[in-house]
C-alpha cells in the first residue's frame, strides 16, 4: 500500500511524518487491544502516550518550514492540523470518571480488614485522614493479588487499572459523587497510586445534598491545610456542586440558596490558601435539576465565583437541543462565552444583609415544608408511585442509568432524573415549587412589609429574579387539571384527598409568586414564550390523556388486547401484513402498551423542553 511505502531519506518532512503515521497506528491498535482483551503485544514505547509527543514532530515541521521561507505553506493545512491536535488531543474528548464515595470506602474497608488493622468504614474521619496521609507519604505497596474482592470491589479497582493502562490524555477528572469529607478525596489519591496510575487524574469532590453543601467549605479548607495535598494540586482545584440531588433532598429554593452560599464560602477558602478554584456546575436539563436559560444561569452566580472559567455538565436530554447542529452549537458556545465574560466585567451585586436574612429564614421554612411532605408524610410514596409513571419508568430500559441507586428503598434511593421526570410527565412539577409557597406565606405573615423587600430582591438581585422567573416558567408549563386526571384514573380513593391538597398548595404557591413578581399572569413579561407554550398545549394534553389511560391498562392485570378492525383497506391483505409501528415483543405488558407509553413519554418531554 502507498500508505506504508518506505520514505526516501532525502525527503526529511516525509521521514518525520512517516514516524508520526506509524506511532498513530500503533497507538490506536494498542488501545483497541487493551479495551477488548486487556493485553497488547505492542510496546508502549511504540505509541504516543500524550498529546505533547504528538505535537512535537508537527511543531518541528512548522518551525522548519518557516525558517526555510515557506511560512505560507506552514500556515496552511499544517497549522490547521496543529490546532486540531491541540484541541482534541489523541482521544477527541477526555472522559471524566465518576464513582460514589461509598464504593471507595468499601474498597478501603476490604483492604484494612485484610491487613488486620481494623475496619476503615467504622473509623472516624480524623483516623481515616491520618491513615490515608501516612500511606500517601510512604512508599510501601498497600495490597497485592491476594486481596479478597467482591464483585463491587473488583469493579472499582478494575476502573483504576484501566486508568493506569490507557494514555493519560484519554481522561479528565475523577469525580467523587456524594462526597462529604476530605478523606473521600484522599482515598481516591491513594487508590490511584496503588493501581499505578502514572499521571494521576485530578480529583473533584461533588457535594450534592444540603448538609454536604453546608459542610463543603470546611472540608475543602481542611484539604488545603494538608501540605501533601497542596503539593499535589499545584495551586489548582476543581469543586463540583450538584443541583439534582440537593433539589431532591431539600427542594429547589433551599438548594439554590445553599449552593449560592457554598460557592461564596468556597471562593473565600481558595483565596485564603492561594488556590485557583474552578466551580463545576452539575446542572441537568430540567429546572428541578438546575436547568434553564444558560445566559441567565451564569449571570445569577455569586460575584467572584467564575473569573473567566467554569465547567458545566450538559445532560443527555439537552445535548441535541443545544449542540445537535453546527449553528446551534455555535450559538450555545456564544451564550456561554458572552455570559462568562459579562459576569467578569460586570459582576452581579452582592445581596444586602436583610436579603440574606430573609433568604435564610425562607430556606428553613421551605426545607421543613418540603421534607414534611416528601419524606415524612406516610401517604406520599404510595401516592407518588400511583399518580406518576415512575414505577413503569424504572422497569423499562429507557434511562442512561438504573432509576435507583439501590434496588430497595424509597424516595431517598431514587435518582434525581426519574424523580423529576415522573412529575414532569404529569405536568405537576412538584419538586420545583414545593416549599416555596410556605416560605413566602411565612415571611408575609411575620411582617406584611416584607413583601416590599421581596419585590426589591426580585427587581435588583439577579439570583432571586432568575430563581423566580424559572419557577414562573414551570407554572406556565404546568397544569394541575392534568394531574387531577392521572389521580382520577390511577390513584386509590383513600389518596384522592391528598392529591387535592397538593393541587391546592400548587395554586396558592402560584398566586404568591405572581404577587412577589408583580405580575397578573404567568409569563406576562415573555409573550413570545407564552405564545409558544399555547401552541404546544393541545398536543401535550392529548399525549397526557393517552398516557394516563395507558398506565391504567398497564396496571390492570385483567386487561387483554382485543383485535381491532384494520385502519384502511390497504391493510386488509393478510398475505402482506403491514405495521405502522414495530412493537416490542419482549415487553412484559400487553402488546402495544409499553410502546405507547414510551411514545407519550418522549412526546411530553419534548413538549416540556427544559422542564422535561
Amino acid at each position: 500500500m502507498e500508505f506504508w511505502k518506505q520514505v526516501p531519506p532525502n525527503e526529511p518532512y516525509r521521514v518525520i511524518l512517516g514516524d508520526v503515521r506509524d506511532k498513530l497506528y500503533y497507538t490506536r491498535e494498542r488501545s483497541r487491544h487493551l479495551l477488548t482483551s486487556g493485553i497488547s503485544e505492542i510496546p508502549e514505547e511504540a505509541t504516543f502516550t500524550n498529546v505533547e509527543q504528538f505535537l512535537e514532530p508537527l511543531e518541528l515541521c512548522y518551525r522548519s518550514l518557516c525558517a526555510c521561507g515557506d511560512k505560507p505553506i506552514a500556515d496552511g493545512s499544517l497549522l490547521d492540523f496543529l490546532r486540531q491536535v491541540s484541541t482534541f488531543g489523541l482521544a477527541l474528548v477526555k472522559l471524566d470518571i465518576r464513582q460514589e464515595s461509598d464504593r471507595h470506602t468499601d474498597v478501603l474497608d476490604s483492604i484494612t480488614t485484610h491487613l488486620g488493622i481494623g475496619s476503615y468504614a467504622e473509623w472516624s474521619e480524623e483516623k481515616r485522614q491520618d491513615w490515608l496521609l501516612s500511606e500517601l507519604r510512604g512508599k510501601r505497596p498497600l495490597f497485592g493479588s491476594d486481596l479478597p474482592q467482591t464483585e463491587e470491589t473488583a469493579d472499582v479497582l478494575g476502573t483504576f487499572h484501566v486508568l493506569a493502562e490507557l494514555p493519560a490524555d484519554c481522561f479528565g477528572a475523577y469525580i467523587i459523587s456524594m462526597a462529604t469529607a476530605p478523606s473521600d478525596v484522599l482515598a481516591v489519591e491513594l487508590l490511584q497510586r496503588e493501581c499505578h496510575v502514572k499521571q494521576p487524574l485530578r480529583v473533584v469532590p461533588l457535594f450534592e445534598k444540603l448538609a454536604d453543601l453546608e459542610a463543603a467549605p470546611a472540608a475543602v479548607a481542611r484539604l488545603f491545610s494538608i501540605d501533601w495535598y497542596m503539593n499535589r494540586i499545584n495551586g489548582k482545584q476543581e469543586v463540583m456542586i450538584g443541583y439534582s440531588d440537593s433539589g431532591k433532598d431539600a427542594g429547589r429554593l433551599s438548594a439554590a440558596w445553599q449552593m449560592y452560599k457554598a460557592q461564596e464560602e468556597l471562593i473565600k477558602v481558595a483565596k485564603h490558601y492561594g488556590v485557583k478554584l474552578t466551580m463545576f456546575h452539575g446542572r441537568g436539563g430540567t429546572v428541578g435539576r438546575g436547568g434553564g436559560p444558560t445566559h441567565l444561569a451564569i449571570l445569577s452566580q455569586p460575584p467572584d465565583t467564575i473569573h473567566g472559567s467554569l465547567r458545566v455538565t450538559v445532560q443527555g436530554e439537552v445535548i441535541e437541543h443545544s449542540f445537535g447542529e453546527e449553528h446551534l452549537c455555535f450559538r450555545t458556545l456564544q451564550r456561554y462565552t458572552a455570559a462568562t465574560l459579562e459576569h467578569g466585567m460586570h459582576p452581579p451585586i452582592s445581596p444586602k444583609p436583610e436579603w440574606r436574612a430573609l433568604m435564610d429564614e425562607m430556606a428553613v421554612v421551605a426545607t421543613k415544608e418540603y421534607r414534611s411532605i416528601v419524606f415524612q408524610e406516610p401517604r406520599f410514596v404510595e401516592y407518588f408511585r400511583s399518580a406518576t409513571p415512575e414505577t413503569e419508568y424504572g422497569r423499562m430500559n429507557i434511562g442512561s442509568r438504573p432509576s435507583k441507586r439501590k434496588p430497595s428503598g424509597g424516595i431517598e434511593s431514587l435518582r434525581a432524573i426519574p424523580w423529576i421526570f415522573a412529575w414532569t410527565q404529569t405536568r405537576f412539577h412538584l419538586p420545583v415549587w414545593l416549599g416555596f409557597g410556605a416560605a413566602i406565606k411565612h415571611i408575609m405573615q411575620k411582617d406584611i412589609r416584607n413583601i416590599h423587600i421581596l419585590k426589591e430582591m426580585y427587581n435588583e438581585w439577579p439570583f432571586f429574579r432568575v430563581t423566580l422567573d424559572l419557577l414562573e416558567m414551570v407554572f406556565a408549563k404546568g397544569d394541575p387539571g392534568i394531574a387531577a386526571v392521572y389521580d382520577k384514573l390511577l390513584v386509590a380513593d383513600d389518596l384522592q384527598s391528598f392529591g387535592e391538597q397538593l393541587r391546592k398548595n400548587y395554586e396558592e404557591t402560584k398566586e404568591l409568586l405572581l404577587q412577589v413578581a408583580g405580575h397578573k399572569d404567568v409569563l406576562e413579561g415573555d409573550p413570545y414564550l407564552k405564545q409558544r407554550l399555547r401552541l404546544r398545549e393541545s398536543y401535550i394534553t392529548t399525549l397526557n390523556v393517552c398516557q394516563a389511560y395507558t398506565l391504567k391498562r398497564i396496571r390492570d392485570p385483567s386487561f387483554q388486547v382485543s383485535p381491532q378492525p384494520p385502519l384502511s383497506k390497504e391493510f386488509t391483505d393478510e398475505s402482506q401484513p403491514a405495521e405502522l409501528v414495530q412493537l416490542n415483543e419482549q415487553s412484559e405488558y400487553a402488546p402495544g402498551l409499553e410502546d405507547t407509553l414510551i411514545l407519550t413519554m418522549k412526546g411530553i418531554a419534548a413538549g416540556m423542553q427544559n422542564t422535561g
